[in-house]
């Protein structure tokens, strides 16, 4: 009778937990733009449409104004361009990808906000006496009102009604050296996003965001594979159930690659699968490799000597930088050969940052802005990121009374918002 009640209780329980999701919405059934006559857009009008815009429907919803920024990512040898939108209120985006027809520009996608599970399907249109055929030219040159984008937007997969309007304002902040750098990969799964923390999927995503670098999680394996993941040990929030218990480095990597899935299905990638991607698929410029294992870093030092040449090979200016979180991590460090030659982040003191000669020193956030050593280290010739900032209102001030080249995040959406609206 006990066993009864208890799995009845257990059940009960279990059907009233919520279970929070934020899928993406089914966006393909707009005709128009699946008309046969509907045509890719070029990465010149892609840019083009980049800029500040005056958001005067729905600012309830997503605020009054907006930037919007292009990206792309190369799957399988296909170039996929998307046009996102930051908004700040609740840190809501759109991302959408485009096609034009008869002189019009269309932009189909979602949007989402990542202060909540809300959702839904996003429909713009540029026609081509707003803009369409300004945006389709060669050389397009856009001035304030010169681009009106009207569209209409619904609640996860209804089909969109309320109405928007946006109308270019001015261009985006010309600063392209403040690097916006997502974390874990380029983001959280806990944030409901449609791809794993630290997989190769999001690192392909990550720009949509908005961001130009990201932070990778590097462990170690037990045959001494490196590979990205978060946390210490296996567990449900990072992966799937699988027959696999306990820390990583328990584990060779063949062991974690059949029988571990991340949250969305992924495999748990190597440290170079990872670096290939960023290099070969992305724009991203930045990768801070977060090292969470205290054990020799000849390996790690490496295999980024290998990725910043194949880098300068591809013709890409990626920066790859060693970080240091830890004194652990710091001590193994100095007993590399020329260390001081090594491109490194160092999170520790401006005294360990000049002892090891880093490139970047990484200050968190609650320390303050640190304006006078931000100073010192910008003397140097450093830069200095700052980790890991998530609140709007903090990322506004720092952006206003402090001097980082950087901000690490969960929301790089926002910060993204922040920084291009800056004049």
């Amino acid at each position: 009778m006990k066993l009864v009640v208890l799995v009845l209780t257990v059940t009960i329980v279990w059907s009233c937990q919520k279970k929070f999701d934020a899928p993406v919405p089914d966006v393909s059934k707009w005709e128009s733009f699946n008309s046969p006559n509907a045509l890719p857009l070029n990465k010149t009008t892609y840019r083009a449409i980049e800029g500040v815009y005056d958001l005067t429907g729905a600012t309830e919803v997503f605020g009054n104004l907006t930037a919007v920024k292009s990206s792309y990512a190369i799957i399988n040898n296909d170039t996929t361009w998307h046009v996102s939108f930051f908004c700040a209120k609740d840190i809501s985006y759109f991302i959408c990808e485009g096609r034009q027809l008869n002189g019009d520009i269309l932009l189909n996608g979602y949007w989402r906000k990542m202060t909540s599970t809300e959702t839904g399907i996003v429909r713009l249109t540029i026609s081509a006496v707003n803009g369409g055929s300004l945006l389709l030219g060669q050389n397009p040159v856009i001035t304030p009102g010169g681009v009106i984008i009207k569209g209409v937007f619904g609640n996860e997969n209804e089909p969109p009604f309320d109405s928007l309007l946006l109308v270019y304002n001015r261009k985006l902040n010309a600063s392209t050296s403040f690097k916006i750098l997502a974390h874990r990969g380029g983001g959280r799964t806990s944030d409901l996003l449609p791809a794993s923390e630290n997989s190769i999927e999001m690192i392909e995503r990550t720009a949509e965001f908005g961001s130009t670098g990201v932070e990778i999680d590097v462990r170690l394996t037990r045959d001494d594979s490196l590979v990205l993941y978060h946390d210490n040990n296996i567990n449900l929030r990072e992966t799937q159930k699988s027959g696999l218990v306990g820390p990583i480095e328990n584990f060779s990597y063949a062991e974690l690659s059949n029988y571990v899935r991340l949250i969305h299905g992924e495999k748990i990638p190597t440290l170079r699968e990872a670096l290939d991607a960023i290099i070969y698929q992305t724009a991203l410029t930045t990768v801070y490799l977060d090292t969470k294992f205290n054990a020799p870093l000849q390996q790690l030092r490496d295999i980024q000597t290998e990725y910043l040449a194949k880098a300068a090979t591809a013709g890409r200016n990626v920066e790859i930088f060693v970080g240091l979180p830890t004194q652990d991590q710091f001590d193994q460090f100095l007993l590399l050969p020329g260390y001081t030659n090594i491109p490194s982040l160092c999170e520790l003191t401006v005294e360990d940052v000049r002892k090891i000669n880093s490139d970047v020193w990484a200050p968190r956030w609650t320390l303050g802005t640190q304006n006078e050593l931000v100073a010192e280290m910008h003397t140097e010739g450093r830069q200095v990121f700052v980790w890991t900032m998530d609140v709007p209102s903090y990322i506004d001030q720092y952006l206003d009374e402090g001097h980082f080249d950087g901000i690490l995040t969960n929301y790089p959406s926002y910060v993204a918002y922040a920084h291009y609206i800056r004049p």
